[in-house]
């Protein structure tokens, strides 16, 4: 081929010779993983032993597996609670920093930061330690002369601190819900308020309605990211006790990387991915019941 022609060739798919890098690491690291994890899921991929055996027993195995069942019920649990309060405490201290108040910038800052700090194992140690028997909560309890709880030894109670330090993680959330919120004209507080309408009924009957589709798309992410929750629970809890904060990430883990059996690993997480993107669709679906957007989203 002459150089004339390899110029125009290259000049005709010059875009695509620019995506191309992307596109290989698409395909390594993407793709090739995503079915590979698939095949995995119907065999009983030992790292070290490799594959002897293929067939349905993984998701026969996770359905009558007592341990499996649990870790996912458990997984639905910490979701339930975890999404609701995220969202209404984000929502929540959103709508106070809405308002026009002195110092208030700073206070945006400052409620953003655990946001980004919240995912690091340092924070998730020191949750730990703010929990532990001795730590900063039972201390400040002392001082109204309440006994030390012993936080992880109960299921309901070490539950709940893995709750928290996900709410505790609304910054994100909370920044989405701010900006949504200035995008509220002022001018229909301004009618409401003239036809006697208080706080609340504007809160409701304006504010809600016509922030639905930041809240359905706050919905969507922090429940995918509550169904993949694993730093907490893995640092904090460590899956106690008796299994009762073992999310379905820590069980994939512990199959993969502790016991090498990624066949099982792999069935557990296509497991955990249809049942994300079934919520997921579930959601889409009630939206149209329930989120409202304007003739200039282009919705109905």
């Amino acid at each position: 081929m002459k150089s004339k022609d390899i110029r125009k060739v290259l000049a005709s798919n010059a875009g695509f010779f620019f995506i191309l890098p992307w596109l290989i690491g698409f395909i390594l690291f993407k793709v090739y993983p995503f079915a590979s994890s698939l095949y995995y899921s119907f065999t009983n991929y030992d790292l070290f032993n490799g594959i002897t055996k293929t067939g349905m027993m993984n998701y026969q195995k996770i359905f009558t597996d007592s341990d499996i069942v649990k870790a996912f019920i458990v997984t639905f649990k910490y979701a339930i609670f975890d999404v609701p309060l995220k969202l209404a405490f984000a929502l929540f201290v959103a709508y106070i920093l809405n308002f026009k108040l002195k110092g208030v910038n700073f206070f945006r800052t400052a409620y953003y930061i655990p946001s980004i700090l919240g995912g690091s194992i340092a924070i998730a140690i020191l949750w730990r330690a703010v929990f532990n028997t001795d730590g900063l909560i039972n201390a400040v309890l002392g001082v109204f002369n309440i006994e030390k709880i012993n936080w992880m030894a109960s299921g309901g109670t070490a539950l709940a601190v893995i709750v928290l330090l996900r709410v505790w993680q609304f910054g994100s959330a909370m920044v989405i819900f701010l900006a949504a919120l200035k995008g509220v004209s002022e001018d229909l507080y301004e009618a409401a308020s003239i036809d006697g309408a208080g706080k609340w009924t504007q809160f409701f009957k304006i504010t809600i309605p016509l922030i639905t589709p930041v809240i359905f798309y706050n919905l969507i992410t922090q429940l995918c990211q509550a169904f993949q929750e694993f730093n907490g629970p893995f640092l904090v809890t460590k899956g106690g006790p008796n299994g009762a904060t073992t999310l379905i990430s820590i069980l994939i883990y512990n199959n993969a990387f502790l016991r090498h059996k990624m066949g099982i690993a792999s069935a557990q997480a296509w497991i955990l991915f249809l049942i994300v993107m079934t919520f997921t669709a579930v959601a889409f679906i009630s939206q149209k019941k329930w989120v409202y957007y304007s003739d200039e989203e282009g919705g109905s």
